[in-house]
């Protein structure tokens, strides 16, 4: 009788009840190492190379044996993508995969503010999670070295100092909901030109000062719990299995115990995918899959080729078992994670937090007798030209194109703030690319249109010359060889004729205003033609609230420029120094994609507004510069001490003043220039900064401090970072060639 008594859960020995034990690593309270040990131990080696390759376009394989679920990945790093079908590339269909669209991170980089970067984080790992993504695939830190790099708008501009202090609170916010941020492209991938195929030669110097910073961070600040290789090559292997970035560096210099991650296709070799630090192979296209065989994911190189050479003997166990575990880990992070919160999508908390992101991100970059804010009390026709004004920004661009919800452009965003308080008028201005549809999501636009370019430029300018403002909005998109993945651009000039529309517009209205959308530096030659120029950005679903907001003057722009603006490409150093996008000789010879074409680093540490100092060039606008709606007065800035030792810190004061009468926020920026030093350095470079909102006439003091590391560069020769006894000095400033002052220091 007692045996019809069992209650569930329960087991017996000898007739004596007890209570199953919960396998280690499915119990949530034991420490992940022995979760992993021990699942380590229940699985095959069947079992264990599945896991290390995809299953799917966006999802590798659990153990459904023991219960360990799927790995599922999706593209970011400024939305979630839209499901696609299992094999290919083809849009799934779905009806309820609409995201939010965020700022692209340019934007969030120029708003100079980590507390906008968790948002961002946080809310960005909420659609993924409410999604079921384990893995966000952004977000992207290689630095701006080229203002033709097609991904630039992907990216957090030049700095590295600026990046890794930005991508910190981005990561921190997406994994705070179970979601493994997968911070990419690392390393080297400052071109789209020959991406697959560009072999990178530079200094270690010039690796570790301003190419690794963001990375770094990335793993010892943020903890992030997976990495993501790029296309390209470094010292000749890809590197996506390169032992110096990966072994050498992220793992035995930085401690990094998360997930390797390939780019879709960046795997060109099994032994070396083995023995040098890759965890997991997405999208490589091995014969099977182009012809779409059923085990086409068996051919992958960490598949049945890497199975093969165990089972004959010619590799063991090892790397196996340390990419499973790093794999196991990744998966008691985020999918059985049980404490993880459930996620949302497409709320308007989100679309609402896109709307400050892009806010605080525009940089009013020109303002000439306080043109801007538009004065509606004034204003009672504004003419808009432009197809940016019209034209989705949240599809194109590559792997970052999106279904969104909903995208406001920026005639609607102008038309519904403005309402009956100004007509608004509109003329397409040029035709750039009428296209609607990307990577498989269509817009549902269609903007063609078959008028010349005379006339579309008449229409413009009948309507500019009876308006109270004129408002062009334009710039790039997100078409090829423009801020696209997998191009470049063909050069710094606003494409599709837009110089000449602006330069006609300038002539018949006075009060003209451009907006330029992009995620790069453009030429502008009429610079001194125009009064008042603002850099727009690709803002997301909220991006016409968000720019009529700053236009119209509800909220005072804040945007600092991540990254210099040049007057010509040959003020770049990658430019300037001839080898980008490669070796001239080896273009000239390559005959099909595959050959390798080598490119050295010649500009080596010097690289943005680093560069502009070195060369004595006057950039069109420098790094760090943003103007505002109100005035700002520094105090003379302070030293807590004039001489500071190895191991202490320096924190440097200053007030800073709105001497304006509306309330605006100012980013106070802190350089260090290293007056003698054995090895050549830059005049000056970032090691601090603050965000500092301010009523008319308040006054805030605002205090940076820095440490020895502030000081130091790397050393190539003893392979360490070394601070240098001698003298230093801190400049303050509001960007990088606007220093407001100046405080000697020593080192000893």
């Amino acid at each position: 009788m007692k045996f019809k008594r069992m209650l569930l859960g329960f087991s017996f020995l000898i007739g004596v009840p007890v209570l199953a034990q919960t396998p280690t690593y499915q119990d949530v309270s034991k420490p992940i190492e022995e979760r992993v040990k021990d699942a380590l131990s229940r699985m095959t080696l069947e079992e264990k190379i599945a896991m290390t390759h995809a299953q799917s376009k966006f999802s590798s394989p659990g153990v459904p044996r023991l219960g360990i679920p799927e790995v599922w990945a999706t593209d970011g790093p400024h939305g979630i993508r839209p499901e696609v079908l299992w094999d290919e590339w083809e849009q799934a269909g779905w009806t309820n995969d609409s995201c939010i669209a965020f700022p692209a991170l340019t934007c969030l980089a120029a708003t100079w503010n980590p507390e906008v970067s968790h948002l961002y984080g946080k809310s960005i790992g909420e659609e993924a999670r409410y999604r079921k993504k384990d893995i966000l695939l952004g977000p992207g830190v290689n630095i701006y070295r080229t203002p033709l790099n097609g991904r630039n708008f992907e990216y957090m501009g030049e700095d590295p100092y600026l990046s890794a202090t930005m991508v910190v609170p981005y990561i921190k916010g997406v994994q705070e909901n179970g979601v493994a941020a997968c911070v990419k492209h690392y390393a080297l991938n400052n071109q789209e030109f020959k991406r697959h195929t560009t072999n990178v030669n530079l200094s270690d110097r010039a690796l570790y000062e301003i190419y690794l910073p963001a990375f770094k961070a990335a793993v010892q600040e943020g903890g992030t719990w997976s990495i993501m290789g790029s296309y390209n090559l470094y010292q000749g292997i890809h590197a996506c299995h390169n032992k110096r970035l990966l072994q050498d560096i992220l793992r035995d210099e930085w401690g990094f115990d998360g997930v390797v991650v390939s780019d879709w296709g960046g795997v060109h070799d099994t032994e070396q995918a083995i023995f040098n630090g890759l965890d997991l192979e997405f999208g490589s296209w091995t014969n099977g899959l182009s012809d779409g065989t059923r085990s086409a994911y068996d051919n992958y190189y960490l598949a049945d080729p890497y199975l093969k050479l165990i089972r004959e003997g010619k590799v063991g166990t090892k790397e196996l078992d340390e990419k499973v575990g790093n794999i196991l880990r990744l998966i008691f992070r985020t999918s059985m994670n049980t404490g993880k919160p459930f996620g949302s999508l497409g709320s308007p908390e989100h679309g609402k937090a896109g709307r400050t992101i892009g806010e605080e991100g525009i940089v009013l970059l020109q303002n000439t007798n306080n043109l801007l804010p538009i004065d509606l009390n004034k204003a009672k026709t504004i003419a808009v030209v432009g197809e940016n004004a019209i034209k989705m920004m949240t599809v194109g661009g590559g792997s970052s194109s999106l279904k969104v919800k909903y995208e406001i452009s920026p005639l609607d965003g102008l038309v519904q703030r403005i309402g009956s308080k100004a007509k608004v008028v509109y003329a397409r201005g040029y035709v750039g690319d009428p296209t609607g549809e990307y990577n498989g999501v269509k817009s549902g636009q269609d903007l063609k249109d078959d008028r010349s370019e005379d006339e579309l430029l008449a229409e413009a300018l009948a309507a500019a010359k009876t308006a109270d403002y004129v408002i062009f909005i334009g710039g790039l998109n997100k078409s090829n060889n423009q801020d696209c993945e997998d191009t470049d651009r063909a050069a710094l000039e606003l494409p599709y004729a837009q110089n000449r529309v602006i330069n006609e517009l300038a002539k018949v209205n006075k009060n003209l205003i451009v907006v330029n959308i992009s995620g790069n530096a453009v030429a502008m030659p009429w610079v001194k033609s125009v009064p008042a120029i603002v850099q727009g950005w690709y803002l997301g679903s909220e991006a016409g609230t968000a720019l009529a907001s700053v236009l119209v003057g509800d909220v005072a722009p804040s945007g600092k420029l991540p990254f210099t603006f040049p007057v010509r490409l040959e003020d770049v150093g990658a430019h300037k120094l001839g080898e980008y996008p490669g070796n001239a000789g080896e273009l000239a010879q390559s005959t099909h994609a595959g050959d390798t074409i080598n490119e050295t680093y010649h500009d080596d540490i010097y690289v943005g507004y680093r560069w502009a100092d070195k060369e004595k060039i006057q950039p069109l606008f420098p790094f760090g510069h943003g103007l505002s709606y109100t005035t700002f007065a520094y105090g003379k800035p302070t030293a807590d001490k004039q001489t500071m030792t190895a191991d202490a810190t320096i924190t440097f004061t200053v007030t800073v003043k709105n001497t304006g009468t509306r309330e605006g926020q100012e980013v106070v920026q802190l350089y260090i220039s290293d007056k003698k030093s054995s090895l050549p350095r830059p005049v000056k470079e970032l090691k601090g900064f603050k965000k500092v909102k301010l009523a008319p006439g308040e006054e805030q003091t605002v205090t940076l401090t820095i440490d020895q590391k502030a000081l130091s560069y790397f050393d190539d020769a003893k392979h360490a970072w070394i601070a240098e006894p001698g003298k230093f000095e801190a400049l303050v400033g509001s960007s990088s060639r606007d220093i407001k002052g100046a405080v000697p220091f020593e080192l000893r």
